[in-house]
This record gives C-alpha cells, sequence and structure tokens, in this order.
C-alpha cells in the first residue's frame, strides 16, 4: 500500500463516466481526462479531474506518441476505458506501455461479438447457433442447417446498432455480397424470439462481487428497429431465473478471465423452450441510464464503485461492497416530440429520477413492489405513447 497519489488516466470518447472521476479523485488519486475536444463543453466534473488532454480522433499511433511524451513526467499507474468503444483502443495502449488491466486478447471477449460467442461455446456457456461470414462452405453449410430467421451482427458495435433480420438464405448471400469486404466484421446467428434480460455486475479477484439482473421490456432490437419506447425493470428477485442468470453471469465473468471492474451482460430466454442463452457482455456500466435504475433498486453506485475497486486493486488493499438494498426500480425512456418535455404531471410517489436531456422524456420508478413497477411502467409508456412520442430511424450500418 502507497500513501502516494495514484494517476488514473481516464479515456472516454462519449460523455460519460461522471461518477467514476468523481469517485476516483475523492479516493486521493490524481485523475487524468482524455476525450474528445468536440466533448471539451460537456459538464465534466471539472473539480474532480487535474487536466484533461483532448484529442480529435482516435489515431493509435499519435496517441500512443503523445501519452509517451506526458509519461516522461506523469508516471501513469492506470489506464482506464469509460465507454464500449474504447474498450479495445484502451487495451491496446496497456499492451504497449505494459500497464496493468485487461489486454487485447481478453478485451476481445468484452468487445467483439464474434469472440465473445466462440469462447462462451468453447467453456460451455449455451449460445445461440451462430457462424461466422468467412468461408462460403461454412456460411452454406449454417444455412442449410440453422432454419432462420437470423440476426446479421456487426462484431464491434454497440447495443442493436447495424442488427438486421434475415429470412432466407437468398437473402442472406445478398446482404454477405452487398459487404464486400468487410464480411469479416460481422457474424450471422439464430433469432429466436424471447425475453431479454441484462445483468449489471461488479467484479473484483476474479469474481462477482455485486449483480442485479434486470429484464428488458421491449427487447434493444424492437426499440431500435421499430422505434419503440425503452424500457426495463428489476428481474424478481430469487425467482427460478434471477438465480439462474445470476450464476450464468458469473461463469461467464470468469470464462472470458474478468478480474476486476464493472460489466454488463445480456441474455435471452427463448419463448418456445424457456432456455437461457448468452448473447454478449461489456467490461463497463451498462448505458442508457441503467447504472442509474441499478443504484435505485440497490443502493449500490456502479461507477462509483467501479472506481473504488480501480483504487483499491491498485492500492493493493480489501475492497468492501456497501450494503446492497432489495428494493425494485424500473426505468422507462424515449424520444420526445418537444424539446423539453413537462413531466410534471407524472406525480407518483414512487418517482425519483426524470431525464433532462433535449428530446427526450424518461423517468425511473422505486418500490418495494415488483408489480407496482411495472403496473407504473405500463401506464406511463402509454402515456407517454400518446402525449409525447416521437421516434428516429436506427442507423444502418451497412449502407455506402
Amino acid at each position: 500500500m502507497t500513501d502516494q497519489p495514484l494517476n488514473f488516466l481516464c479515456i472516454s470518447t462519449f460523455y460519460k463516466g461522471i461518477d467514476f472521476l468523481k469517485r476516483c479523485k475523492s479516493e486521493g488519486n490524481t485523475v487524468y481526462l482524455l476525450t474528445k475536444k468536440n466533448l471539451e463543453h460537456e459538464a465534466w466534473p471539472w473539480e474532480s479531474i487535474d487536466d484533461v488532454f483532448y484529442i480529435d480522433n482516435w489515431n493509435e499511433k499519435d496517441i500512443i506518441k503523445g501519452i509517451a511524451f506526458k509519461y516522461r513526467h506523469i508516471k501513469f499507474d492506470r489506464f482506464v476505458a469509460l465507454d464500449d468503444f474504447d474498450v479495445e483502443n484502451v487495451a491496446a495502449l496497456r499492451e504497449h506501455f505494459r500497464m496493468p488491466g485487461m489486454g487485447s486478447t481478453t478485451s476481445r471477449y468484452f468487445r467483439d461479438k464474434l469472440a465473445m460467442r466462440m469462447k462462451a461455446k468453447e467453456e460451455g456457456v449455451n449460445v445461440p447457433e451462430f457462424t461466422a461470414l468467412f468461408h462460403d462452405h461454412e456460411i452454406n453449410a449454417y444455412a442449410d442447417r440453422v432454419s432462420p430467421p437470423w440476426l446479421l451482427k456487426p462484431r464491434s458495435e454497440a447495443s442493436a446498432a447495424g442488427i438486421k433480420k434475415i429470412h432466407s438464405k437468398d437473402e442472406l448471400w445478398q446482404i454477405v455480397n452487398d459487404l464486400g469486404d468487410e464480411r469479416d466484421n460481422y457474424l450471422v446467428e439464430k433469432f429466436a424470439p424471447g425475453d431479454v434480460y441484462h445483468v449489471d455486475g461488479l467484479n473484483i479477484d476474479g469474481k462477482v462481487a455485486f449483480s442485479r439482473v434486470s429484464k428488458y421490456l421491449d427487447t434493444p432490437f424492437e426499440v431500435a428497429h421499430g422505434g419503440g419506447i425503452f424500457r426495463s425493470a428489476t428481474c424478481e428477485i430469487g425467482s427460478k431465473v434471477e438465480k439462474s442468470l445470476t450464476k450464468m453471469n458469473a461463469q461467464v465473468m470468469k470464462a472470458f478471465g474478468m478480474q476486476f471492474g464493472a460489466s454488463h451482460t445480456e441474455f435471452i430466454q427463448s419463448k418456445a423452450t424457456g432456455e437461457l442463452f448468452f448473447l454478449e457482455t461489456s467490461s463497463r456500466v451498462g448505458g442508457a441510464n441503467l447504472a442509474e435504475m441499478v443504484q435505485f433498486a440497490s443502493g449500490i453506485n456502479l461507477w462509483s464503485e467501479w472506481a473504488k475497486i480501480e483504487s483499491d486493486t491498485l492500492k493493493k488493499t480489501t475492497y468492501s461492497l456497501p450494503k446492497a438494498a432489495n428494493k425494485y426500480a424500473g426505468i422507462v425512456v424515449s424520444l420526445s416530440r418537444f424539446e423539453h418535455p413537462d413531466t410534471s404531471s407524472f406525480t407518483d410517489p414512487e418517482i425519483v429520477w426524470r431525464m433532462n436531456k433535449a428530446w427526450h422524456i424518461g423517468l425511473i420508478v422505486v418500490s418495494e413492489s415488483s408489480e407496482r413497477v411495472l403496473q407504473l411502467l405500463d401506464l406511463y409508456t402509454q402515456r407517454i405513447a400518446n402525449e409525447f412520442h416521437a421516434s428516429s430511424p436506427a442507423p444502418d450500418k451497412l449502407s455506402r
């Protein structure tokens, strides 16, 4: 253990991780932020940031040279990627500077959807049937063996971005041919209707220290491609599916070599068979304000505790998780046709959070009762659809 301040270089090409930066500083560390120049006017917690370095775009060679120059006078102790899109890039920086933490091979399991599925299958974790798009014969064999529909997925996009549903072998080959030289950056997997769950957790010393299971009330694919309203709610604590997913999440973390930090992992339960399948994971806090939902349900701030874990790990001190509560929370978020929607007509005492973002409307509710949370979310979804909702088409990553 050292009394000297430790130097954290926190890297984020999106505006997020505010509570991480605050907690990291409050633990006595020196905090540096590397972010994009177009984010300099965001409400970063400047009182918690000792210095900031700006980039226009991610150019690994130039960034390595820039960090190396700063390294002459600042001994960086930890590089932290605050966003999913930064995970692989920061892993490469760790490799170059021989920095402790997740390297390039392990980071692939938390970023590359093909690597995830191959490793999960190898370790006995249930995954939907899939194929890479490397070899023509294997694609044909897959299409002949596994009945459609299928989902085409980019290997390195986040959430439901770039996903397409495919209904026939001819359509599959049309898309593969259209992808051209980019086809190796995609995979195809079996589409099976079902309920999608997410497990948000904290990991320390190779074990899951905390996890909370929640269920998307509409799947991310449906929301992104149907112009829907985003909703999620805490899963019934102690239920069969909650226990199974808690165990399955721990199995995934162990298989993928997660040692310490935050994770957001998604699973699907087949409507036809009830079987659970692993979909994807990431070594970061979940987006879409799910961290706030988890915090209101459990009392655990994932961003803040992740910072504490990073700091304690470096200082070789024992991390202690705060006592978690077992309440139920739910979130509903939608695009709004009003720039600043007025939510004052939503007056239920269970409301604990209101979104403050232009052209968006969002609420989080908390209750001792799971049924009450679901009841309120259904009611609010109906009202938002009628009074506020606007939709925008999902980005098409296949367009050229």
